[in-house]
């Protein structure tokens, strides 16, 4: 068996990208997502593409966020960890799959030659979680009314809703977070990503009772693919009440409001309260991504 050689692609020979199969139907689930082609790395063995990565980022980032396309041939892992290993950007690997993977063998085959590659490359699982896509032929939850919502200008406010939500969390990324640099830090970065997102700082939004006690938050946001749910948090001695429902009611009712045509949204597959909210919403899991973070 020859050598794999590893190249990075760019605007000429963007194409060679496309030349594996897709098995898992990342093309399709990547529609409305915009790849950089100088962000495209393939491995290739014999001139055939054996192996294949897509690094994605905001268009205003300089370095990628995450490696949300990564696609390996049957029985070419080591090509896989090759490429992972030799890539300038250590970042978070998204692997999204169909719905349900497991239960079909082909797929279920792809995932794990996927899998094994990441984790020859030094790659750990995080967390696996539900993708969810609303649209209006699923009907607007409804809104059960018992919060009062108001935006909140200061961003010192949420960054303290954010601690105290964290601090009583299931949320993998959060607890990741916390784990490396406190609740500060897993704080701070939700406030990082809720500015990333293009959507209006005014959108923000914290919840009341009617007597004027604090809930929870929710951030209705777009990401650079479109509308989605950024954030919903209940406070600590808040839970229990079913708010989270609530939350993602406004959340959802808003959105549509500044004219979204379909809702995007995630939780991590052990949540199952907020997972049960979704469903009760009437959002359906269209995908499940599983994410590996890099740890050497």
């Amino acid at each position: 068996m020859t050598d794999v050689v590893i190249r990075a692609l760019d605007s000429s020979d963007a194409d060679l990208f496309d030349t594996l199969p897709d098995p898992l139907g990342a093309r399709e689930g990547h529609r409305l997502t915009r790849h950089r082609p100088d962000w495209k790395r393939v491995a290739l063995r014999d001139g055939k593409v054996v192996a294949r990565g897509a690094w994605w980022g905001g268009p205003d980032d300089t370095e990628p966020l995450s490696l949300n396309w990564f696609d390996v041939a049957e029985g070419e892992e080591e090509a896989g960890a090759a490429l992972l290993r030799s890539a300038p950007w250590q970042v978070e690997l998204e692997l999204n799959l169909p719905s349900g993977w497991r239960d079909a063998p082909a797929l279920r085959t792809a995932a794990e030659t996927r899998f094994t590659a990441a984790r020859k490359a030094g790659y750990d699982l995080l967390v696996e979680r539900f993708l969810y896509r609303w649209t209006p032929g699923h009907g607007l939850p409804e809104r059960p009314g018992r919060l009062v919502f108001r935006a909140e200008p200061d961003d010192a406010v949420f960054f303290d809703a954010l601690r105290r939500i964290h601090s009583v969390t299931l949320d993998a990324h959060a607890l990741k977070a916390i784990e490396e640099g406190g609740l500060d830090r897993a704080a701070q970065e939700e406030l990082d990503f809720f500015h990333w997102c293009p959507s209006p700082r005014e959108w923000w939004q914290l919840a009341h009772s009617p007597q004027g006690d604090p809930v929870g938050i929710h951030i209705p946001a777009h990401n650079p693919s479109g509308p989605c749910i950024g954030f919903i948090g209940v406070l600590p001695d808040e839970r229990g009440h079913g708010y989270a429902y609530d939350l993602l009611a406004e959340c959802t009712h808003f959105l549509v409001e500044q004219g979204a045509e379909f809702v995007a949204a995630a939780t991590d597959q052990g949540n199952f309260s907020m997972a049960a909210n979704f469903a009760k919403a009437g959002f359906p899991v269209v995908k499940e991504r599983l994410n590996f973070h890099p740890v050497r």
